[in-house]
């Protein structure tokens, strides 16, 4: 039974699934025009609107599920009881075991899997559960500035990676799988934890005060358009696109150096408050509300883009050199069946199928 719509909690929640919905969203855009090949097979200014979202869209994801475990341990925090707060550490490394090792058994379907990363910063997550956050800021620029230091080591970044086809030699071996999770993966644990334990930090606001809100959207203007404008000048500064200086200031999620990190942070803290501002200001709105409730299933709507998404879209013959507009087509209708089945779901169950499944290995 959901909360009253004028329940400033219940806004906050149903923003942060609104949210989710539109991460989800984003990163089957993402994945289908990967897979079907699309990538540059479209309109200018189309190839340039859906690359906005590359990286962006599971930045979000993360930083998401950084608010959602602040949220969780809120109860614990506050009650300085250390019962409770090893209940919360506990379930919350079960829950980084369930996505680890369900993400793994992914992986062979799905390569460019992010589950069994999120469980590698959910236990670092639960390690820092109940710091305050400024330690949380600090600890996540401890993350970004780990990578950039091992990259300048002399750390390959490409080792493991054919690029044309996106494929990691050696991934069940220990080193490749422990170099792919931990530094040059599709959202390694350097740096990409920086992003759950900036949301785990802003999960400790008061998100439902508009001044916060607004304070926060200016924040993460200034980091989104500050990231870019720095970028644009120093990459016309290198003296080569192969230089030092144009890698460190690349925006692009692989190899995801600083400005990129600081970017994606920025445009998911606008994201964020304004899901919760709209989900304040229109409560009752009908499409803001079917996309809070296919929110809440994310973690099911993830696995399904690809299995069944993907294996209908194999045998439809559409793995294969498709356009954008082709890859976009069919990103709206599994979103838009998405949309479908979440409501239907949710007429009987409070949860969907995944999200239920983990919740009863994870007690």
């Amino acid at each position: 039974m959901n909360e009253p719509l004028n329940n400033p909690a219940s806004a906050r929640l149903d923003g942060l699934d609104l949210a989710r919905a539109l991460a989800i969203f984003g990163m089957v855009i993402v994945n289908y025009k990967l897979v079907l090949g699309a990538s540059e097979a479209g309109p200018d200014w189309l190839v340039w609107a859906v690359g906005l979202l590359q990286g962006r869209a599971a930045a979000l994801f993360v930083v998401l599920a950084g608010v959602g475990i602040a949220l969780m341990s809120h109860r614990a925090r506050l009650s300085n009881d250390r019962a409770l707060q090893a209940i919360a550490r506990k379930t919350l490394l079960k829950r980084a075991a369930f996505l680890f090792i369900f993400g793994l058994l992914y992986t062979p379907i799905w390569p460019a899997d992010i589950l069994h990363f999120y469980g590698l910063y959910m236990i670092v997550g639960a390690m820092a559960l109940f710091a305050p956050p400024k330690f949380l800021l600090r600890l996540a620029m401890a993350f970004i500035a780990i990578f950039v230091l091992l990259i300048i080591l002399g750390f390959d970044y490409e080792a493991g990676w054919n690029w044309d086809t996106l494929d990691y030699a050696g991934f069940w071996t220990p080193a490749g799988l422990l170099r792919h999770m931990i530094f040059n993966g599709f959202h390694p644990l350097f740096p990409w934890a920086a992003f759950l334990l900036g949301g785990m930090a802003l999960g400790q606001q008061h998100l439902v005060d508009r001044v916060v809100q607004n304070q926060f959207i200016r924040i993460g203007a200034v980091m989104a358009l500050g990231a870019w404008a720095l970028s644009a000048g120093l990459t016309t500064l290198s003296p080569s696109p192969q230089s030092d200086m144009a890698a460190l200031a690349g925006l692009s999620p692989m190899p995801p150096m600083p400005l990129y990190l600081i970017s994606a942070g920025g445009t998911a803290l606008i994201i964020i408050m304004l899901c919760i501002r709209a989900m304040q200001v229109w409560p009752q709105a009908f499409a803001l509300r079917a996309l809070a409730d296919t929110g809440r299933m994310a973690l099911t709507h993830y696995v399904a883009h690809v299995v069944p998404g993907m294996l209908i879209l194999e045998s439809m013959g559409w793995l294969d050199q498709r356009t954008l507009p082709e890859a976009l087509l069919a990103a709206f209708v599994f979103f838009g069946s998405a949309i479908v089945f979440s409501a239907l779901w949710q007429k009987r169950f409070a949860r969907g199928p995944m999200e239920m499944l983990m919740r009863r290995l994870t007690r």
